[in-house]
């Protein structure tokens, strides 16, 4: 599979596993848990969360599938811009690595702008690094001018990762957003990225099936493929069934050519002008 270089050096899988709207139906409980549990062992090694997922519930989930592999996972929370105050910071962390059932995060992210200036964020973000509680920091939600003003923040450089809606049908940060991380040496984490809604004519779009066909592989699998295709973005699909899973870790190793590429961007053509980040 891929591989997404972090700016301290480590290396991850291109392919993680998100987890919005899990936990909010207790009778998929089970095969949500199997479903991280599977991601787990075929190397889907980042587990995405959040405070605001469920209101916690997500949290204690991934707590309980990560139960004894701790140490094969790259642990990813986020705080909500209402807590991005530095004392709320701090509280709000410790509450989720208490419903995660663990000590400390890989990775800890703010999840939207808010009011709270950057620079009382960040200061929170170093202090819980100090403190051994977040391995690294990042932010969510971030367009361009956002990312240069936290790059002015003191300690703001050590953004580890920026988290932003990607896929084939939104594909705005391609015009300066991705150059952007591209020139700091920052990668892009993907969510949503077989879109969701009304968006989910990728996956009807002929284009996207006969490459498929093609590779002998599903539709999803060649957009999922598609956002890691540049080796700066990591992407974090859903999968509440284990099955689904296998299938996103096998999507990890498809390598698309430049002719697939060409035929996929004339389908959804790249950005010719400035967008404003999408967000869901």
């Amino acid at each position: 599979m891929k591989k997404v270089t972090l700016p301290d050096g480590i290396e991850l899988p291109a392919i993680g596993q998100g987890t919005w709207y899990m936990a909010d139906d207790k009778s998929k409980r089970h095969d949500e848990i199997q479903a991280l549990r599977t991601g787990i062992d075929q190397g889907l090694q980042v587990i995405d969360t959040a405070e605001m997922y469920g209101s916690g519930r997500s949290e204690h989930l991934v707590g309980e599938a990560i139960a004894n592999r701790r140490e094969k996972v790259f642990l990813v929370s986020k705080v909500l811009p209402s807590n991005a105050s530095f004392d709320d910071v701090v509280k709000a962390c410790n509450d989720s690595l208490e419903r995660l059932g663990t000590d400390y995060l890989d990775l800890y992210l703010l999840h939207w702008r808010g009011r709270v200036p950057l620079e009382e964020t960040v200061a929170a973000f170093e202090q819980l690094k100090k403190e051994g509680k977040i391995k690294r920091w990042g932010v969510s939600n971030f367009d361009t001018e956002d990312m240069e003003e936290l790059w002015a923040v003191d300690n703001g450089r050590n953004c580890a990762v920026n988290q932003v809606l990607y896929n084939l049908t939104a594909r705005g940060i391609e015009y300066d957003l991705m150059p952007w991380h591209k020139e700091k040496d920052v990668p892009l984490m993907a969510y949503c990225p077989l879109a969701q809604g009304d968006r989910q004519e990728i996956l009807q779009n002929a284009a996207v099936r006969d490459l498929a066909k093609a590779y002998g592989v599903s539709v999803s699998q060649i957009a999922l493929a598609w956002t890691i295709q540049s080796g700066q973005v990591l992407s974090i699909p859903k999968a509440g069934q284990a099955a689904h899973t296998m299938e996103n870790a096998e999507a990890g190793n498809i390598v698309l050519n430049k002719e697939d590429l060409a035929k996929l961007d004339k389908e959804f053509p790249p950005p010719t002008s400035k967008i404003p980040l999408e967000v869901v």
